[in-house]
């Protein structure tokens, strides 16, 4: 019998309920492969995930092999149904970042536990579980035709270093143009909007790194006897990083807005239309408080405009009794999101020549940004292909959508665009209180299974866009 957290009482919610213990059973089991991409040492994982995924690929009946993006295994799947058939092309990932085990509290990070509608482990829901979903989704959809094949031709590309930027993906897509041409592209590795209140997400931020060291002495040197005179690294740093931002929060980098291309009202009222409540947002994020570039909502500032962020500061001793030395160096890690208009080459030239300008006399300093990490914003664009998305989310969660929103984070979404030259669409499971890149992360039940019923009625919805 179908459980209370089911996608519904359709065919297809029927189906998934049924076999809701034995999808929850593959993504625990899939959870517990440490594939961090980052870690030298866990390399073989990264491709044990990958073999394990092309596994569970061919028990569908899909076609797979294990593609290589420089080291990183990447899997691809493949099920041609007939070439008049529209084509889509499924991107999401198997690595995932690593873990800080002090910091979890409800499981070890890869040893995944089912509590209270949650599956908590690490990647559980970003990105395993909208795998999972997909894989389930499309059993779900083969179910439902009663033997017959899928409704359009699927591809799916499963890509195993999205963690570290991806630097791989685009020679990967060059290589492999022809054999993954496709009419649409659908992008799972987003969150949602809220449970049983979905919305369509319809952009993705683009997003730029950069890495700023600063060096003063030649060693780290106590403070009792040049304190004063001394340059001291972490106060540059410090210096250039409080100037990045004016007081009204807007990035003060000259020039930094000029390519931003104005919102249109259309798609600011459809974020006002979102039933959005601030305190309930700082609740379920965590946050403690709303701040931002003045003049913007929390939804606009989120999916609309440019960001900056200081994710990392380093400098002195972090950890046990300091030592009162002035240190050798300080590091700050940044992270630029970024939106229409803006693009990874111009934003970086941007925050070089403003460090350039703003750093105190007296120290050097390195600013590294690995521009070929990059990524642009994507829009995506009105049309068939997102009226089926609307149709298939509503008959997947089983209720009307909420409106549109927008995606906050970064990924090649605008990458698979221009090579396939096809709209993407954003279908995910994720939430903002599923702790992505944190401790405790997790996945809702309800939200896995709606949707992967999503996906099944989407593959149907697509074909009918077709013969429409």
């Amino acid at each position: 019998m179908p459980t209370p957290d089911s996608s519904g009482d359709s065919p297809v919610g029927r189906f998934l309920g049924d076999h809701r213990g034995t999808m929850l059973g593959q993504l625990e089991h899939w959870v517990r492969i440490p594939s961090v991409a980052s870690q030298p040492e866990r390399a073989i994982d990264v491709e044990r995930s990958a073999r394990w995924l092309a596994a569970a690929m061919r028990e569908v009946g899909l076609t797979t092999e294990v593609l290589w993006a420089g080291p990183s295994p990447t899997v691809y799947g493949e099920w041609i149904v007939d070439p008049s058939l529209p084509t889509v092309l499924v991107y999401s990932h198997h690595d995932v970042r690593h873990a800080k085990p002090e910091e979890w509290v409800e499981t070890e990070p890869f040893q995944p536990v089912l509590r209270d509608g949650r599956l908590y482990g690490r990647w559980a829901s970003d990105a395993k579980g909208q795998v999972v979903a997909h894989l389930w989704g499309l059993r779900a959809h083969l179910d439902e035709r009663g033997g017959l094949g899928p409704a359009v031709n699927l591809k799916y590309i499963v890509e195993g270093e999205e963690e570290l930027g991806s630097s791989h993906f685009a020679a990967l897509l060059d290589e492999e143009r022809e054999r993954l041409a496709c009419d649409v592209v659908v992008f799972s590795d987003t969150i949602q909007w809220k449970n049983g209140n979905p919305a369509v997400v319809t952009s993705m931020r683009g997003m730029t790194g950069a890495t700023l060291q600063v060096t003063g002495p030649a060693r780290d040197v106590y403070s009792g006897a040049v304190s004063g005179p001394a340059p001291n690294p972490a106060h540059a740093l410090v210096a250039v990083l409080a100037a990045l931002h004016d007081d009204d929060e807007r990035i003060a980098i000259p020039h930094f807005y000029d390519d931003v291309e104005e919102p249109r009202e259309e798609r600011r009222q459809e974020l006002r239309d979102l039933p959005f409540d601030a305190d309930v947002w700082v609740e379920r994020t965590e946050t403690r408080s709303l701040t931002g570039e003045r003049g913007w909502s929390v939804e606009e500032l989120l999916w609309l405009r440019p960001s900056l962020e200081v994710l990392t500061l380093l400098a002195g001793d972090p950890t046990g009794f300091p030592r009162a030395v002035i240190p050798r160096e300080a590091r700050a890690e940044i992270s630029i999101r970024t939106v229409p208009g803006q693009r990874v080459g111009a934003v970086a030239d941007q925050l070089r020549r403003f460090v350039a300008d703003r750093m105190p006399d007296g120290v050097e300093y390195e600013l590294t940004i690995p521009e070929e990490t990059g990524q642009d914003p994507y829009v995506t664009p009105d049309g068939p292909a997102l009226d089926a998305l609307v149709r298939a989310m509503e008959l997947g969660h089983g209720t009307a959508t909420a409106g549109r929103m927008g995606n906050a984070g970064g990924g090649p979404a605008e990458l698979l665009g221009r090579v396939f030259d096809a709209p993407v669409l954003f279908l995910g499971t994720g939430l903002p209180e599923d702790h992505w890149h944190s401790s405790d992360e997790s996945i809702d039940v309800r939200m896995l299974l709606d949707g992967a019923a999503s996906i099944a009625h989407l593959w149907t919805e697509l074909a009918d866009v077709t013969r429409r």
